[in-house]
């Protein structure tokens, strides 16, 4: 059990930090808000900054994508009229037949 001294010890540290922590604030308050101030203009020059930065990284990303899918569109292409031509050349290697239809129909099946 704690003796007396040390419980009235401590009873009297937590009186005198209650009452020095408002007259601490009203002498340093004044001096920590132009600190307090450029902290938020940094912090909001700081997210515009990333915010700047994502929006470019974004553009870059979807210029890639948009690329790419045009290279794989292209090569698709490419491809299909590969077939159409290996379809139509079969089909005149083998001669006239009654069903002439659509060779990009015979080539998707």
């Amino acid at each position: 059990m704690p003796k007396f001294d040390e419980v009235s010890k401590s009873i009297a540290f937590g009186v005198g930090v209650a009452i020095m922590i408002p007259v601490a604030w009203k002498i340093i308050g004044p001096a920590l808000k132009p600190v307090a101030r450029s902290a938020i203009k940094y912090s909001i020059r700081a997210v515009e900054k990333g915010r700047e930065i994502m929006a470019v990284t974004s553009e870059k990303v979807e210029d890639l994508v948009a690329e790419t899918h045009a290279e794989m569109q292209a090569k698709r292409m490419v491809i299909e009229d590969e077939l159409d031509e290996a379809a139509v050349g079969a089909t005149e290697a083998s001669g006239p037949t009654g069903d002439q239809s659509n060779v990009r129909n015979i080539v998707n099946e």
